[in-house]
């Protein structure tokens, strides 16, 4: 099958063998969508050789399951639509045994530890990480479950009332979708965003925008940082009131200087945040309660995947798909 494969921080087209794991689905990919996570690996922001791609909506092409299947898969039939949690797990170990699964000690990650992507014609994962897709939701959407279930995730880990002053800095591929998410709280949110066609998205939907200049210092319950940038954090160090929550929504490449005592004076709550819940998400697209779709902002063909990067990389380029 043909492959988009990363080596040596170079990518290109190959043919590879399809895979052929023993009690795994095998997947069609439909569609796969070219995230900030992909754009790192290609700079070397974690050592990793392989498929990449881990935002897919694919079919079911054929079904093996393992006997200790749980969850979606166990109903699954080949032809189903499907989208996949990226974590596949060992069940076995003490993080999978206390309730931490996306923290097992032995796990493969999607495209990015140890587990060829989706930047393929087919991929596989175990039938526990597959959850169909409702019919009314197009696989342009559908593509968009797994960053959706992670910007869903920040709301698993606080409860966000509808009294909170919230803050998210950065507005770009998953900082939109955590916006919207947010916004369903009714909570009172403001949203730092640089380009216009960012705030043409949340003004679009009713979300406020605030400029750096007009954020205050030490005001805000809930500070959501998704730039990953060492400015973007000092910016929600400011902003954050004494005992607020600070959500770390983006991994940061290298080291950061932090003023550890400034945050344990002001008794700070700092959360890393990764990957979230899919069926919610599947739900709330189900339910045109978000729309992930207005992001697009161009489709490739796997052929041409190569060029896809070269334009998800361009500045303010928000959503960029690959068909095979």
């Amino acid at each position: 099958m043909r492959a988009l494969w990363l080596e040596n921080n170079k990518i290109d087209l190959r043919d590879i063998q399809q895979p052929r794991k023993q009690n795994e689905a095998l997947i069609k990919i439909r569609k796969a969508g070219i995230c900030s996570t992909d754009l790192e690996l290609v700079k070397g922001y974690y050592p990793y050789t392989g498929v990449l791609g881990h935002e897919f909506v694919g079919e079911v092409a054929s079904l093996t399951p393992s006997p200790s299947s749980e969850g979606s898969g166990e109903s699954l039939r080949v032809g189903d639509r499907v989208v996949g949690d990226i974590n596949a797990v060992c069940g076995a170990c003490e993080q999978c045994l206390n309730g931490r699964p996306t923290h097992c000690e032995n796990r493969t990650v999607l495209g990015i530890v140890n587990r060829d992507g989706v930047f393929a014609e087919f991929t596989q994962l175990p039938t526990a990480n597959l959850h169909k897709v409702p019919a009314s939701a197009p696989d342009e959407m559908a593509v968009f479950t797994e960053p959706l279930a992670a910007a869903l995730e920040i709301q698993e880990q606080i409860n966000i009332k509808p009294t909170d002053r919230v803050l998210l800095i950065g507005a770009g591929r998953l900082g939109q979708l955590i916006a919207q998410t947010l916004a369903l709280t009714g909570c009172d949110l403001r949203v730092v965003a640089r380009h216009k066609r960012q705030q043409e998205l949340l003004s679009a939907r009713g979300i406020r925008i605030i400029a750096e200049e007009e954020i205050q210092r030490w005001r805000w319950d809930v500070v959501v940082e998704a730039t990953g940038s060492s400015n973007g954090f000092a910016l929600a160090r400011q902003a954050i009131r004494p005992r607020g929550t600070l959500v770390l929504k983006s991994t940061y490449k290298g080291e950061m200087n932090v003023d550890f005592s400034s945050i344990v004076v002001d008794e700070v709550n700092i959360i890393g945040s990764r990957c979230g819940p899919f069926e919610p998400a599947l739900r709330l697209m189900e339910a045109k309660q978000v729309n992930p779709t207005a992001l697009i902002d161009d489709e490739f063909s796997l052929s041409d995947g190569v060029k896809a990067f070269e334009r998800a990389a361009q500045s303010g380029v928000l959503k960029v798909l690959l068909t095979p």
